[in-house]
């Protein structure tokens, strides 16, 4: 759940920056930000603005990813003329004085302050070189798995197999071979397959590239449920660490997460929580002797 919630909350921001016409670091510039209460839409007498805009673009984040974003202005000005003219209604129903609205709003004000007390203490205080420092201690000594770089012919028969072993060992080209002969979806690219490492490969064709060295192909058909193979050990490597920016976004989630369990720490020791009732701790059997 606090990943689910930490990894929205972020998106949802990010959208509402974007509905309001900025990215995220002019949002954050007081020079360059948008006047928040320019008007967007009148109901009666009320003025929605641009403010309204962006609380309802956190709100429906995840919904406006089904919209594109030339549209995402255009819904939720439509959602808030809505939401205005049934409030406005309500209003006039009194339903602002019930009991069940004014606890509604209780809690609606609590996750509020905790959303901006969220995004103020704990995710806006992750900076670049603290994620930048966290990949340098993550991947320092990475160890990454053996891969292979594999080309394949694949045919129907066992014969047309042992037919392309033999005008390999003539000199012909792999690639073009692959190209004239494999029925597999890797021939138009001269057979080739990328690299893999070990559990991607049917367990025969894993094999049998594994067992070659580079610059060596297969001296016997390889049968697997898709026909026989031919295959090349093109080159092998160790797997290299991902880039900065392919897990960029994870490390920051996981410095998030980390920095709200120790604030979150920090909060319950000021602080004396007490569940009541039923769904308070039973005490273990010893602990109630």
């Amino acid at each position: 759940m606090l990943r689910k919630f930490t990894r929205f909350l972020g998106g949802s921001v990010a959208v509402a920056a974007l509905v309001v016409g900025l990215n995220v670091a002019q949002a954050q510039d007081a020079d360059t930000a948008p006047d928040l209460n320019k008007p967007v839409a009148k109901v009666g007498n009320s003025v929605i603005t641009e403010a309204d805009l962006a609380f309802a673009a956190q709100d429906y984040a995840q919904q406006l990813q089904r919209v594109p974003p030339t549209e995402w202005r255009k819904v939720l000005t439509d959602v808030l003329v809505e939401m205005k003219l049934l409030a406005d209604a309500g209003e006039a129903e009194k339903l602002s004085e019930t009991d069940d609205f004014k606890r509604l709003m209780a809690f609606e004000r609590m996750r509020a302050l905790r959303n901006a007390y969220f995004q103020k203490n704990i995710q806006s205080t992750i900076t670049e070189d603290e994620v930048k420092a966290a990949y340098d201690a993550k991947y320092a000594n990475f160890q990454g798995t053996p891969e292979v770089h594999a080309a394949h012919i694949l045919v129907k028969t066992e014969d047309e197999a042992r037919d392309i072993i033999k005008q390999l060992e003539g000199g012909a080209d792999f690639a073009e071979l692959a190209k004239e002969k494999s029925t597999g979806p890797s021939g138009p690219n001269g057979g080739d397959l990328g690299f893999f490492g070990k559990g991607q490969m049917v367990p025969e064709f894993e094999k049998a590239a594994y067992d070659l060295k580079p610059g060596e192909f297969t001296k016997e058909p390889v049968q697997t449920q898709f026909g026989y193979h031919v295959i090349l050990n093109k080159e092998t490597r160790t797997q290299p660490a991902p880039t900065f920016d392919a897990v960029e976004g994870q490390l920051r989630q996981e410095l998030v997460l980390a920095k709200f369990s120790t604030v979150l720490e920090e909060l319950k020791a000021k602080n004396t929580v007490e569940i009541i009732g039923a769904d308070a701790d039973q005490p273990k059997p010893e602990e109630s002797k």
